[in-house]
């Protein structure tokens, strides 16, 4: 295998609850309170709808979308649910600095070099919203492409969190069986001190609505076992799956970092520069007022 290409799942769609328009000849990111399924094409005028997207609209009859049966490609939480803090460069969307909180790799004048992280808030490198936490969860959407999936990317810790915390909590009650689990991405909304009382949209994932735990556990094990007569290795597939992700130093390319400084960084970088202009006028007032008592 090529060392430093990381070989991620096949993807063969997107899920997002936004999208980004045209607007004065820049290209801004837009809130939305539904999802939206597409393809991997992007015109001028977003990006093109996956069939899968207008069957499932049918099924809710003409209401939003805001859930999506799903299973999970993997029994390893972590494999599903690919998390970090990432300092992607804005302008060529190069990763230049990734990390769990506790080491990072980070791109310098020597080179790649492992670095303590203490997390974007006490970060001077990361300073100023140009690190966040970066999650891309894999999905699979209906049985034409069984290794094929559909990629959630987000930088918002509310849905990192979330996700996170159920993955976890599924793999524990279905005895290790997430990849056979019958499962559903719900849109959920809440309003924080912080979104001045708007509403904020974030992802979770659930049991379907249909099912009860019991069922759901129930067919997770039964479903395992029918894959693993059949001589279908899930445990084989987690382990070639992980080898392929540690292959690189970085698990994304330029192109998927311009996608998300795209699609998630305008308003990071619109508050980045509200502070350092309030710290600005701040330090000016401060001295002015030295200068008068002088």
């Amino acid at each position: 295998m090529i060392k430093g290409l990381a070989i991620t799942p096949p993807v063969i769609g997107r899920i997002s609850i936004g999208r980004v328009v045209e607007k004065n000849g820049k290209r801004l990111p837009e809130k939305d309170d539904q999802f939206t399924i597409t393809t991997q094409i992007q015109t001028r005028e977003g990006w093109l709808p996956h069939p899968l997207d207008e069957a499932l609209r049918q099924e809710v009859q003409g209401k939003k979308l805001r859930s999506i049966p799903v299973t999970l490609p993997f029994n390893d939480p972590d494999l599903n649910l690919r998390a970090e803090y990432t300092f992607f460069e804005r302008k060529s969307g190069r990763p230049l600095c990734s990390g769990d909180g506790e080491i990072c790799r980070r791109r310098t004048g020597q080179g790649l070099e492992q670095l303590p992280c203490p997390s974007p808030d006490l970060c001077e490198f990361g300073a100023h919203d140009l690190c966040k936490p970066y999650g891309r969860l894999y999905v699979r959407i209906g049985e034409e492409d069984e290794l094929g999936c559909f990629v959630f990317r987000t930088t918002g810790y509310n849905s990192i969190r979330t996700l996170a915390a159920r993955l976890r909590y599924f793999h524990a009650i279905s005895g290790g069986n997430l990849a056979t689990l019958p499962l559903e991405l719900r849109l959920r909304g809440k309003s924080t001190a912080q979104s001045h009382r708007a509403p904020i949209y974030y992802v979770d994932l659930t049991l379907r609505a249909d099912q009860s735990m019991k069922e759901a556990v129930t067919h997770a094990r039964e479903e395992a076992k029918v894959m693993e007569n059949l001589g279908i290795s899930q445990a084989e597939l987690d382990k070639v799956a992980q080898a392929g992700l540690l292959n690189a130093q970085f698990e994304y390319a330029e192109e998927e970092g311009l996608q998300v400084v795209e699609e998630f960084s305008h308003e990071g970088s619109a508050h980045a520069r509200e502070s350092r202009s309030q710290s600005t006028t701040e330090l000016s007032n401060k001295l002015a007022g030295k200068q008068a008592a002088d």
